[in-house]
């Protein structure tokens, strides 16, 4: 019998944002069969006036859609907070070396991320962000998350966190803000955050 190589932390939590969005599928699909119930949802009455069943929805079809709709949103919770744990064993700062300072700013102030970008109406427009903005700490995430010039980490924990909400830190203009950002889609334009970020070096300023 061989041995099986167990997969890494990075894989496991991809595994798990890849359940999540399968999850978050099968709960649209269930919603898709209570909108074509006459719009229904999980509180609409499916009886009329007189308390016979309603004969112009299929009842048992509803009924079915609302108890796995609870199902799955019970499912998709647990699967969230697996997804954090996993990428707060992966990104957590107390895990890296300790380093004081970094040409002179603190490992904890050392901006990671520039926004190049904000797309008006978006999550990060209504967070707050402005084009130039240096991103220090996104949720859990500071500069010792990032081992490259890749955001992929970055991008890993929007994916886990959409709908949630995210505090986040800032320098504008040499001073921190502290806001908050919920990714989410359907707000009118590409991804869920409606910024773009790039790598930041303090070459690159």
């Amino acid at each position: 019998m061989g041995f099986q190589v167990p997969p890494s932390p990075m894989d496991h939590a991809r595994a798990l944002i890849d359940k999540k969005s399968n999850i978050e599928a099968q709960i649209e699909g269930q919603i898709s069969i209570l909108k074509a119930n006459a719009n229904s949802t999980l509180q609409t009455p499916l009886v009329d006036a007189d308390g016979f069943p309603r004969a112009d929805i299929d009842v048992y079809a509803v009924r079915g859609a609302r108890v796995r709709i609870i199902e799955l949103r019970n499912d998709l919770k647990a699967v969230t907070e697996e997804i954090a744990k996993a990428l707060e064993a992966i990104y957590d700062p107390a895990d890296a070396a300790p380093e004081a300072t970094v040409s002179g700013t603190s490992y904890e102030q050392r901006p990671f991320a520039k926004i190049n970008g904000v797309a008006p109406g978006s999550p990060a427009a209504d967070a707050g962000l402005q084009r130039e903005d240096l991103v220090v700490k996104f949720g859990s995430l500071t500069h010792q998350a990032f081992s490259s010039s890749s955001l992929m980490p970055l991008a890993d924990f929007v994916a886990a966190n959409e709908n949630q909400r995210i505090a986040i830190k800032v320098l504008r203009a040499e001073k921190p803000l502290f806001l908050n950002l919920t990714p989410r889609a359907g707000w009118g334009g590409r991804g869920t955050l409606g910024c773009h970020l790039v790598p930041y070096t303090p070459s690159s300023s």
